[in-house]
């Protein structure tokens, strides 16, 4: 796979940076270690600035190119999911319950190669921004640091960043103008009845026959209520009642995800998911409690920074790697609140066979580590040449 031969000569240095990352998951907000083996690093590397403490345990580094210039932004996730791991590799996780199951140990990595040929080199004119971001799995880290200010406080112009995708051949890169990722709202509901004796329901309120009725008349939204043109999705992914067979319970409950790519839609979902529930809570005579999470927005690529991130990653691995206008999938990302901040692009790059993602086997590829570093590298130098 064509990298740069800068790059590839740390290809053993960031197998063992990554598989360290590995071994030593954190969750959420709390990535101190992780930024602190980061930090480390980008010291031996000799940037010009390291902020830490942002979003908690976020990093930002800076830098400087050549000539006077805009300053672009790459960014990487940090954090790692509460999963127990079961690669049974070497370097697999040594923290129970916590594990790398979404390749965020690479993205830093790749990031982290990137860094050090582009301290090393200075081959662009102006400033780059590393965004190392903790909580995009639970917390949404990146708009923490976008209320922070980063944006403004580095003055970034553009951002960009890359999401492993295992089951995409090695090194093929995905990306689309638009949309690209759905937005994420979460639903909890519950519902409460009468409980009582199951052989006389004629004196209780039934809370489970009326979270049936509602998860039945919620399907009714996306095939009734949204434009068939319209991609959303609502899964209700949970129901909780009873304690015995012959026990009509107090209450119930019942959770779903709620996903779309249009504000309108968006607004739309949660407009009729309350008065679906609402409303057959009043029929059923129960009452209802909603609690509506409203997540992270959609992923929204601007065009002409898609474009040209699909132009560079095929500079790096070759036109025929590269799908340009690649189908945009319903799951989510906080990379999304940058992108609202600023214009730039997010894209997938596939790290051929294996686990997927968020899967206790998953383990990212140690070969796609240069790929991803060479594309950010690139990115850099043809965004800013000097």
């Amino acid at each position: 796979m064509p990298v740069l031969n800068r790059i590839a000569a740390y290809a053993e240095e960031m197998k063992a940076w990554r598989r360290h990352l590995h071994a030593h998951p954190e969750l959420a907000f709390d990535c101190h270690e992780t930024a602190a083996f980061i930090v480390e690093r980008l010291r031996e590397f000799g940037v010009d600035e390291i902020h830490e403490g942002i979003a908690e345990s976020g990093v930002v580094a800076i830098i400087n190119g050549r000539d006077p210039g805009p300053t672009i932004g790459l960014r990487a996730d940090m954090d790692a999911l509460p999963i127990e791991e079961l690669t049974g590799a070497e370097h697999a996780s040594t923290r129970p319950g916590k594990m790398h199951a979404c390749g965020h140990d690479g993205h830093v990595t790749m990031l982290l190669g990137a860094a050090k040929y582009l301290a090393e080199t200075r081959r662009f004119a102006g400033r780059v921004a590393l965004l190392f971001q903790p909580a995009e799995e639970d917390g949404g880290g990146g708009e923490v640091m976008v209320k922070q200010g980063v944006m403004d406080r580095f003055d970034i112009s553009r951002v960009f960043g890359i999401h492993n995708a295992p089951g995409v051949a090695l090194g093929h890169f995905q990306t689309t103008p638009g949309p690209m990722m759905a937005s994420v709202d979460t639903a909890t509901v519950h519902v409460t009845g009468k409980g009582g004796h199951g052989a006389t329901p004629q004196e209780c309120v039934d809370p489970v026959v009326a979270v049936v009725g509602m998860v039945s008349a919620i399907q009714t939204i996306l095939s009734r209520n949204v434009h068939a043109l319209d991609e959303a999705v609502i899964s209700v992914t949970q129901i909780h009642a009873g304690t015995a067979s012959n026990i009509i319970p107090e209450t119930a409950m019942f959770c779903a995800t709620i996903r779309s790519f249009r504000p309108e839609v968006r607004e739309l979902l949660k407009k009729r998911f309350h008065e679906i529930v609402q409303g057959h809570a009043a029929a059923y005579g129960v009452t209802a409690e909603i609690d509506y999470d409203w997540g992270y927005p959609a992923t929204v690529n601007h065009a002409d920074e898609a474009e040209f991130a699909a132009s560079v990653a095929a500079s790096v691995v070759g036109e025929a790697a590269v799908d340009a206008n690649a189908p945009r999938e319903m799951g989510s990302e906080d990379f999304s609140y940058m992108l609202e901040a600023r214009p730039g692009a997010y894209l997938f790059m596939g790290t051929g066979p294996g686990a997927g993602l968020h899967h206790p086997a998953f383990d990212f590829n140690d070969e796609a580590a240069p790929i991803g570093a060479s594309f950010f590298a690139r990115l850099v130098e043809e965004a800013q040449p000097a």
